[in-house]
């Protein structure tokens, strides 16, 4: 006698082989157990904690660097007989789960394949999570799933089917992946995943930026760190603008730009006072942008009612640091803010800066992304509304070593890296500002 599908539990489904149209088994991760030669992981900052038992607790690797933060990784039984990964994060900028194996090949699935997994969010109204798979050595991409994360919390099981195109990129190698599925969380959230499979050919239902065009597209800067203040600050920024302008003080020169910028609030404030105070400067730097954040600030009113001299525009490096973006179309971002701008300025001249140094020498992977954009700026200056000048040889030392002592964290500037970045830009802001009105 035959037994229907119907009658087979949950738990028994996920055990089953998937098959793809062309008769081929499909790559199953996880299905309550690891597949033979996946391994599961912990993911803290600084270190990997293998999942060998029920649990893993990687919160004493954090007691010394980060007092309070917690990550725990456990087997669960979940109701309909699932038997899942459970990641419990509190306070930390970086947990996850990963499945890790050796020389996964993933190419069978990139045409019309798709991860594929299920997802039940617990918690995560302070916290985000993304998905990465791996794309060869040193190569992952990731999907965000921030907003949605948290709109699911509470809500149950759901099936997540991501299209392979979301994360591939021309020229990735897929033939030999060691990290073929990451769930990556930051802030603070529990959430479970179960049945991680790759598909040759399946329906998508979750979304996913085109690489191709996210730079150009505007949008709020969605982080999970970023979404309690992000809209908070362009809100009031615009409201000191609208004040400035009530009292009678119209700014002559605006800033734009992201975390590098912001920090003329803070690290670099009493710089900002000896050189920029005298023009009524408004300050719009905001910590996280890349070029498509900046473009919703400039189409959402960001600019209503200013008319600068000069619009300083410093943008790009988030691109690359936070996701990777190939040097052509970081380039395209900052184009189309530079474009905005000509269009809501009319009036103003724009200089760009090449994207300031990262890294502490010239061979540093982001180093190397950000210069491939600094040798292509040029071609955005027209030299009678739109300017360029890369500013980078202040900050570095002989054979383009950038210290500490200017940039901490080999990205942020310091008061003296502030007090460098004004000197050298001095020159041509006071002859910009200087130039008759458009």
């Amino acid at each position: 006698m035959r037994t229907g599908l119907a009658g087979l539990s949950l738990l028994t489904l996920s055990l089953l082989p998937v098959w793809s149209v062309a008769g081929e088994p499909e790559l199953t991760l996880y299905d309550g157990a690891a597949r033979p030669g996946i391994r599961v992981l912990a993911v803290a900052p600084d270190s990997e904690h293998a999942l060998r038992s029920a649990r893993v607790n990687a919160s004493a690797a954090l007691a010394a660097k980060f007092p309070g933060s917690a990550i725990d990784l456990a087997h669960s039984e979940e109701p309909g007989g699932r038997s899942a990964l459970t990641l419990t994060w509190r306070d930390i900028w970086k947990s996850g789960v990963r499945l890790q194996g050796a020389g996964i090949d993933l190419r069978p699935y990139l045409k019309n394949g798709a991860l594929a997994f299920d997802l039940k969010v617990d918690e995560l109204n302070t916290g985000g999570i993304v998905f990465k798979v791996g794309c060869g050595a040193d190569c992952e991409r990731q999907v965000s799933y921030v907003v949605a994360g948290r709109a699911s919390e509470g809500q149950g099981w759901r099936r997540i089917v991501l299209p392979m195109a979301c994360f591939q990129r021309d020229g990735d190698d897929f033939s030999s992946v060691d990290r073929p599925f990451t769930l990556e969380g930051t802030g603070s959230g529990r959430v479970s995943v179960a049945n991680v499979v790759f598909t040759h050919v399946a329906t998508p239902n979750t979304p996913c930026p085109d690489w191709r065009t996210v730079s150009v597209t505007p949008e709020m800067l969605n982080e999970s760190w970023s979404i309690d203040w992000w809209l908070a600050r362009h809100r009031q920024k615009r409201e000191d603008a609208r004040q400035m302008l009530a009292q009678g003080r119209s700014p002559q020169l605006v800033l734009i730009g992201d975390s590098i910028t912001q920090g003329w609030e803070k690290e670099g404030a009493a710089v900002w006072r000896e050189y920029y105070a005298r023009h009524d400067a408004l300050g719009l730097g905001f910590g996280g942008d890349r070029t498509e954040n900046v473009l919703w600030r400039l189409q959402h009113g960001a600019l209503d009612g200013l008319d600068p001299k000069v619009a300083v525009l410093l943008i790009g490096t988030n691109n690359a640091g936070l996701r990777g973006d190939f040097p052509a179309t970081t380039l395209a971002g900052i184009r189309a803010d530079v474009e905005e701008l000509k269009r809501r300025l009319p009036r103003t001249r724009i200089l760009v800066l090449g994207i300031f140094p990262r890294d502490a020498g010239p061979d540093g992977p982001l180093r190397r992304l950000n210069e491939q954009v600094n040798a292509q700026l040029p071609a955005l200056a027209d030299g009678r509304r739109v300017f360029f000048v890369n500013l980078n040889q202040a900050f570095l030392a002989p054979g383009g070593v950038l210290s500490k002592d200017i940039m901490p964290d080999l990205l942020h500037p310091n008061a003296a890296g502030y007090a460098i970045w004004a000197k050298a830009m001095q020159p041509t802001l006071q002859r910009l500002m200087a130039l008759p009105r458009l």
